[in-house]
């Protein structure tokens, strides 16, 4: 029997240019499968009524270390060269599975309470193989679509990150991929998130990209941020190792020369901005619009949780906010007006789920409400005061809306939020994630005094 869900009568921001906009506009799910878009539709289906509702595809974090959720807030002054120090030499180590589950499992959450309905999660907690099968359950239970984006250890800042020997285990890796992702249609897919050149020896680095194309999976790296990372070149040392190719993702990109530009673009690379954490932690500017002028297609993502909040809203904000402050400034300095591919809150919205979709690898099948694709949908409230009255719909979610709006969340074509509450057990993850940070500072605190 085919499971029939109608959206029915709310603003319909398709994101997708032969759809278009719908003032007044249906959306007919079928079987998890966004089934028509048009302005009126009649079906035997589960109405829902989305009147005052902005109805947008889901958005699309394609960079967040999920597990880092049970240290919320516990690093809000760092800088990234703090981060190093006080998140991965300090509490990374101390992590056990039970801990990884409870992060994972309240972080996915976190994104679906508030419109994330596709995640890239850049594991680096890997310290035993069940901290990746605790991982791995936790966003199964939640029902998010994620890449599980298997990372390293972080045992050891020293043996980890500086010219770091040991690579990520290849034996646990396929493992993984085997026992999880043996197919990659499925709502969870696979990935490696690797350190790269800088980090480690060129023999590990050559090692971990040819174990993820032998198994078939992308790849995402950290390149160009901060005091140290900004100045290792890591595009051009991959380039020269003969390693650049599509299937990679490059995170932050502050510091890319402009021959590294070039590179990523002309080997179809992909890129995600992390342009909170960037413009806080001293990472560098967000380089949205340097990505566009090469023809790239860049995202947005969280990145961490212990520095920055977790929605999406904010990162659209503070990369609208900074490149825009960039690019008025250096047009003031030079007396010269604005160009025309200054940022506009529409681009934005499609920064934060096509652009996510297809950085993720996903656009085939989320990023924007068009028949054929699988339904991620989320509804905003438009009637709360922060939105209305609404005179831009693409503005009023870019520029006005927050998490207190989002009223509906679909993944897939389940219902994960109905009217403003999540259908999890909410309660559960947050005893969980409470739990795991209070015996965390406990470890932290033990070795201190040990």
């Amino acid at each position: 029997m085919t499971d029939r869900t109608l959206l029915r009568a709310g603003h319909v921001i398709s994101m997708d240019p032969a759809v278009g906009d719908l003032p007044r506009g249906d959306v007919l799910i079928e079987d998890g499968e966004i089934a028509a878009v048009q302005p009126e539709i009649s079906a035997d289906a589960e109405v829902l009524d989305m009147t005052g509702r902005i109805v947008i595809p889901g958005f699309v974090d394609t960079h967040r270390h999920t597990w880092e959720a049970s240290i919320r807030g516990v690093a809000p002054d760092a800088t990234l060269d703090d981060y190093f120090v006080d998140i991965l030499d300090t509490f990374a180590p101390l992590y056990t599975p039970e801990d990884v589950y409870a992060g994972n499992l309240a972080g996915a959450l976190e994104c679906l309470n508030a419109g994330i309905t596709t995640l890239v999660d850049w594991s680096h907690i890997n310290n035993t193989p069940e901290h990746p099968d605790a991982a791995i359950q936790a966003l199964t239970e939640t029902g998010i679509r994620a890449q599980y984006a298997y990372g390293s250890a972080n045992t050891s800042l020293a043996e980890y990150w500086f010219e770091s020997k040991i690579a990520i285990p290849g034996d646990d890796v396929r493992r993984i991929r085997a026992k999880y992702f043996a197919s990659d249609e499925g709502l969870l897919t696979m990935a490696l998130a690797t350190r790269g050149p800088g980090f480690c020896l060129n023999d590990v680095v050559t090692s971990e990209w040819a174990l993820a194309r032998e198994l078939d999976i992308p790849i995402t790296v950290h390149v160009a941020m901060g005091r140290l990372a900004g100045r290792f070149g890591m595009v051009k040392q991959l380039n020269d190792l003969g390693l650049l190719g599509p299937d990679t993702t490059y995170i932050h990109c502050c510091y890319l020369h402009e021959d590294e530009w070039r590179m990523v673009a002309d080997s179809g690379g992909t890129v995600s901005v992390a342009p909170q954490v960037e413009t806080q932690m001293g990472h560098g500017w967000p380089p949205v619009m340097k990505a566009i002028e090469y023809g790239l297609r860049p995202s947005l993502s969280i990145d961490v949780v212990t520095t920055v909040p977790g929605d999406m809203f904010t990162q659209i904000r503070a990369a609208f906010g900074a490149e825009r402050a960039r690019v008025n400034a250096d047009c003031w300095q030079a007396n010269m007006p604005v160009p025309s591919t200054m940022l506009t809150a529409r681009q934005m919205l499609e920064i934060a789920t096509s652009n996510g979709a297809h950085v993720a690898g996903l656009e085939q099948r989320t990023g924007s409400l068009t028949p054929g694709k699988r339904a991620d949908v989320v509804a905003l409230d438009a009637t709360a005061l922060n939105v209305a009255p609404v005179h831009d719909p693409a503005a009023a979610v870019t520029l006005s809306a927050d998490v207190s709006n989002v009223d509906l969340v679909m993944v897939d074509g389940v219902i994960r939020k109905r009217d403003g509450r999540l259908t999890a057990d909410v309660a559960r993850a947050r005893r969980l994630v409470e739990e795991s940070r209070d015996r965390l500072l406990a470890a932290k605190e033990a070795k201190k005094t040990a």
